[in-house]
């Protein structure tokens, strides 16, 4: 038996309790916002101490968590050392995840197995891939051959808003330097580059009248819907820029969030904007950023009594390949086809990721795990998220078998 089969037959007989460990993780909650996390990595850390890897509890001081707008962060880091001589190599996941809304036919925790696929908010993005993780390291350890470098498991709780509290800190602090990261993503592509994302409040400021008198007052609504004209005439101008990476297509900006008046009787007096600008990642995110504000300022100049604020959300930068990515890039792909049966090629994504985060630190990096070929296949934000149990079974083989062939000894 080679190596590669014994890392397959050992997922095999595991693989039960594989998916016994995804369904305990998501059937804790970790909606975000509100973004109560702690209590999840306290489950995964005494889920994962019960299989014999102890996690390292991080907790992000609460201060820093509540005026990021959230509750509570723990990020967990794995730490298994080998013999000197190879990289480490870090592997990410994130647990934090959009409430579930409404339209589910099943229980958003309760991570039922219907018809081999697996139901839950999160299974698929991405505590799916604490469980491809996990397995793929213990598949690993399991084979008894010679190792050299290392593996880090990296189990985050910021990647809605952002990463900066998640991986960011991790790497601010100084808690973790990998040689290669590999990072949640879906079975049939590997992912080397994604969009940017800026992200931004704007605040129309009037003058509240009584709807009687409405000349007495500045109307901050009408306000907004001349500037949302504006901004939404820019997306015309963005389906003319396109981007050379496969996947990637043009920029795109959309208002996702409106938020104003007091009553219906009542001229409002404030309205406030939230919108996300996604940048390919050819594009400057100052430039982007000041042609927003450029488009902001045109726009409102003309309107008499309103003034406007400006407040900068998210900067997430565009993930770039990085050259040392290569070993990784090449086994997950050698594997990928060893195991699904066809190619598996190497793409952008118009999402962003805190990926992005281990980039900027110059850690070559790569995205690959449990999932299907879209992101709407897999309903991740919408209700019924699912992943089917082949998928996850098969991309724990594709990453054990990489981590092997990137740590083995000789």
């Amino acid at each position: 038996m080679t190596a590669y089969e014994a890392l397959d037959a050992w997922i095999d007989v595991h693989f039960n309790d594989e998916v016994a460990y995804l369904q305990a993780l998501v059937r804790v909650p970790t909606d975000t916002p509100p973004g109560n996390n702690a209590p999840h990595a306290e489950r995964t850390a005494e889920l994962l101490d019960a299989m014999g890897l102890t996690a390292e509890r991080h907790a992000v001081p609460e201060a820093e968590v509540r005026d990021y707008g959230l509750a509570s962060i723990t990020n967990l880091i794995v730490r298994r050392r080998y013999a000197e001589g190879g990289p480490v190599v870090a592997l990410n996941a994130h647990g934090d995840v959009v409430p579930p809304g409404e339209g589910w036919t099943h229980d958003p925790y309760g991570a039922q197995i219907e018809d081999g696929q697996l139901y839950g908010r999160a299974a698929a993005v991405s505590k799916s891939d604490f469980a491809t993780y996990t397995f793929a390291l213990r598949a690993l350890e399991a084979l008894g051959q010679p190792l050299r470098g290392g593996v880090e498991l990296h189990f985050t709780y910021d990647e809605e808003f952002g990463g900066e509290l998640g991986p960011g800190w991790l790497l601010k602090q100084g808690l973790t330097r990998p040689d290669l990261l590999l990072a949640a993503g879906f079975s049939y592509q590997v992912v080397t580059a994604h969009n940017g994302c800026l992200q931004m409040e704007v605040t129309l400021h009037g003058k509240m009248a009584h709807a009687a008198i409405p000349d007495t007052g500045v109307d901050a609504l009408q306000a907004a819907v001349v500037l949302l004209q504006a901004l939404y005439a820019r997306n015309a101008v963005y389906r003319g820029i396109r981007s050379q990476v496969a996947g990637i297509t043009h920029p795109y900006l959309n208002v996702g969030r409106i938020e104003g008046g007091t009553n219906t009787n009542v001229v409002p007096g404030k309205v406030v904007l939230k919108l996300d600008r996604r940048m390919i990642p050819e594009e400057d995110p100052v430039a982007v950023e000041q042609e927003i504000r450029d488009v902001i300022q045109t726009a409102t100049a003309s309107l008499p009594g309103i003034t406007v604020d400006i407040r900068r959300l998210l900067l997430a930068r565009a993930l770039q390949p990085l050259p040392g990515n290569q070993p990784l890039v090449e086994a997950l792909q050698r594997h990928g086809q060893a195991v699904f049966g066809e190619p598996v090629p190497t793409s952008g994504t118009p999402l962003y990721t805190d990926v992005r985060l281990y980039g900027e630190h110059g850690i070559p990096a790569a995205i690959y795990g449990a999932g299907p070929r879209t992101v709407l296949e897999s309903h991740a934000k919408r209700a019924d998220e699912r992943l089917s149990l082949e998928d996850l079974r098969r991309a724990t083989k594709v990453v054990a078998r990489t981590l092997y062939d990137l740590l083995k000894a000789g």
